[in-house]
């Protein structure tokens, strides 16, 4: 269980986000943060991501590693496909 409220995680996720964000740049990509609910962490992959082959790894092995690492290993990470941002209790 992590012992920190949704609330209390989204500053330390903003941080993570950034630290991980030039990296996606280099290949074209972003990422945004959308928000952590019931400690996941829902983001959007952007640029060249969308679509990606490698969106995937990126997402498990760049970003959520990061997140596990930084912030508690509970984590997980949700990428919200575009469109459903309004919608993320039905991913």
């Amino acid at each position: 269980m992590i012992p920190f409220t949704d609330e209390e995680l989204m500053n330390p996720v903003k941080n993570v986000i950034d630290k991980v964000r030039p990296s996606l740049a280099l290949d074209g990509g972003d990422i945004e943060f959308i928000t952590v609910k019931n400690s996941k962490v829902y983001i959007q992959l952007r640029g060249a991501c969308v679509g990606c082959a490698s969106s995937g790894t990126t997402l498990k092995y760049g970003v959520e590693r990061q997140l596990k690492m930084d912030i508690h290993p509970e984590l997980t990470v949700i990428n919200v496909p575009i469109g459903m941002e309004n919608d993320i209790d039905n991913l």
